[in-house]
């Protein structure tokens, strides 16, 4: 699909994707369905026992299959909106990645970007996926841009979000995180204050203020969701350790050539607020991509807006997919 085809149907699916982003209960087709809160989360969750451990993964939907790939310190639950809104259209598949979520890791594994996207093969292996439209945020969008460079012919589509590029891996606000890490210390003086004072979290000083634009989220049921398995015992807490201080030496370095070469079609959209990315990531991923679709920057957005707008990712989503409203 070339930029001009996919911005002819913008037009015709922006009421649509308005009137579903403000009613979440409802499938496109206007049958009613349950929001897919904490509760329903947590009973949906699935595991799939690999190489690397047991993984855990949501799935909504059914057809062809598209994977959601979380930010750090999150887990599969960022894209609950998400899923609620485009199960309709896809199998959708939210997994939790390796030492973060609640996927338990097999002792002695890797957690760095490469493994995970190793991992993430077995996974849709293990389900019998032949392809994925693949969406990304934060370090998943790094492992998103691994994954299709390694595995182009298991990718229709990529829609990257507020991510690492090559020029920003790791961005220079994660460097104290890794500092912490090394010294084993992060989690407890940064996740579990956190979890301990939610309205702390959600301060400026807190994962609310750094990276979501709406001062009332992340809500008390994503904190817990979050930071619970991650503090749940000191293996977990030297897992997300080992996930943060993976990130240190940039995974991806020298992949610009395998992006220009790059044939899955690709839409970039860049939350404008985000203090961890720069602007200048999108613009280079726009630059660099050999089959970019361009980039919609989006107003009052941080780094995890999609999932606080799960309407633009559902939106942006189908466009790119080719499905008219």
């Amino acid at each position: 699909m070339q930029r001009r085809a996919f911005l002819q149907l913008t037009a015709g699916l922006v009421v649509s994707s308005v009137l579903i982003g403000r009613a979440p209960g409802l499938l496109a087709k206007g049958h009613a369905k349950e929001v897919l809160d904490e509760k329903r989360f947590h009973a949906s969750r699935r595991f799939v026992q690999t190489s690397f451990g047991r993984i855990a993964y949501v799935e909504r939907g059914s057809g062809e299959a598209a994977l959601f790939l979380h930010g750090f310190p999150l887990n599969g639950f960022q894209w609950r909106g998400a899923l609620d809104r485009l199960s309709p259209y896809r199998r959708c598949i939210a997994p939790d990645f390796m030492g973060l979520g609640y996927t338990e890791v097999a002792q002695g594994q890797s957690v760095a970007p490469d493994a995970q996207v190793t991992m993430l093969i077995a996974l849709l292996d293990a389900l019998g996926i032949a392809s994925v439209d693949l969406v990304g945020n934060d370090s998943g969008g790094a492992v998103a841009q691994l994954f299709v460079t390694r595995h182009p012919e298991r990718v229709r589509t990529l829609l990257l979000t507020n991510c690492d590029t090559e020029h920003e891996s790791p961005p220079a606000a994660m460097q104290p995180v890794i500092a912490l890490s090394h010294k084993g210390k992060f989690v407890d003086q940064w996740l579990a204050p956190w979890l301990a004072d939610k309205t702390l979290a959600r301060s400026p000083q807190g994962i609310g203020g750094m990276c979501f634009a709406n001062p009332a989220d992340p809500t008390d049921e994503a904190i817990d969701c979050y930071f619970r398995p991650l503090l749940s015992s000191p293996r977990r807490k030297a897992l997300v350790h080992a996930y943060a201080i993976a990130l240190e030496h940039n995974p991806l370095q020298d992949i610009g050539p395998a992006l220009r070469q790059c044939k899955v079609p690709t839409r970039i959209v860049w939350g404008v607020d985000d203090t961890i990315f720069s602007l200048a990531g999108a613009e280079y991923l726009d630059k660099t991509l050999g089959h970019s679709l361009g980039v919609r920057r989006l107003a009052n957005a941080k780094l995890f807006y999609p999932e606080e707008r799960p309407e633009v990712i559902a939106e942006e989503a189908r466009k790119l997919w080719g499905i008219a409203a």
